[in-house]
């Protein structure tokens, strides 16, 4: 089973200036890569497949300012991009009733706030801080802490405002231990999400409601016995207001969403910003 542990990188993280250049020197090999196939697809009608373009681009400068394992993946996501317009465009082909227009072109992130998805093999993991317990992505200096010992990936994804570091993992599913000669049954309701019953000595059938209960639905006697613990103040009622939760906590996620929208003009050389 394969499970996934969370980090996430804000601002304000020393590590976060080393992850943002390292996602877009990635942003700049996807756009450098995509121009390659578009060209070629748009004046000679040819698709350059994946292992085409990661032949092509080896000596490139975008590829070479990532780790190889790294900068494999990000052709192969625009690979997987490419794909899927190419399947679309040929039900387009078939049907152009199922679409509002042509399918397009996969197109550039943006040139100066556009980043891209980092993701590191377990072959582009430092091997001895794992053993600490820390990982360490190649040509990345920064590291992160993990409970985790049977990594197989981890993948920098890009937020606004901020990153998140995903620690894949493999978890060994353990069998609960059952006994073959009990029985139970559940029947999916209506009016109820569902009724349970078994032949287990002990076991008390019941129907589960599912639905959110109202405060009106809450058991009356145990409601009147909290608030018979509540101290009246003297000369008047209390105050029912203000719950201590405030609303006014600041949100870390700011409001500048690089923009992505695909440009298709003839003339579309992704120069790299810098």
């Amino acid at each position: 089973m394969q499970l996934v542990e969370r980090h996430v990188i804000k601002r304000a993280d020393p590590r976060f200036t080393a992850i943002d250049r390292a996602a877009f020197a990635s942003k700049n090999l996807y756009n450098a890569a995509n121009y390659v196939v578009r060209q070629s697809f748009i004046q000679q009608g040819v698709y350059l497949t994946y292992h085409e373009m990661d032949r092509r681009l080896q000596d490139h400068e975008a590829y070479r300012a990532l780790p190889a394992k790294v900068a494999q993946w990000v052709v192969r996501l625009l690979d997987t991009n490419w794909q899927s317009f190419c399947a679309a465009l040929a039900t387009w082909q078939e049907d152009p009733a199922k679409f509002l227009g042509r399918p397009k072109l996969p197109g550039y992130k943006d040139k100066q706030q556009g980043r891209n998805l980092l993701i590191y093999t377990i072959q582009a993991l430092s091997a001895p801080a794992l053993r600490d317990g820390v990982i360490r992505p190649s040509m990345l200096d920064i590291a992160v802490k993990t409970k985790q010992t049977n990594i197989q990936q981890v993948r920098i994804v890009p937020r606004i405002g901020y990153y998140v570091v995903e620690v894949l993992y493999e978890r060994v599913i353990v069998p609960a231990a059952l006994d073959g000669a009990l029985r139970a049954g559940v029947d999916i309701g209506i009016d109820n999400l569902a009724a349970i019953a078994s032949d287990k000595p002990g076991f008390v059938p019941r129907v589960v409601n599912g639905r959110q209960r109202s405060p009106d639905q809450v058991d009356q006697p145990v409601l009147q016995q909290a608030q018979g613990r509540v101290a009246k103040p003297l000369g008047g009622s209390r105050d029912d207001g203000a719950d201590g939760a405030p609303n006014d906590a600041p949100n870390d996620a700011p409001n500048d969403a690089p923009n992505d929208a695909p440009n298709d003009a003839p003339n579309d050389a992704p120069n790299a910003a810098h």
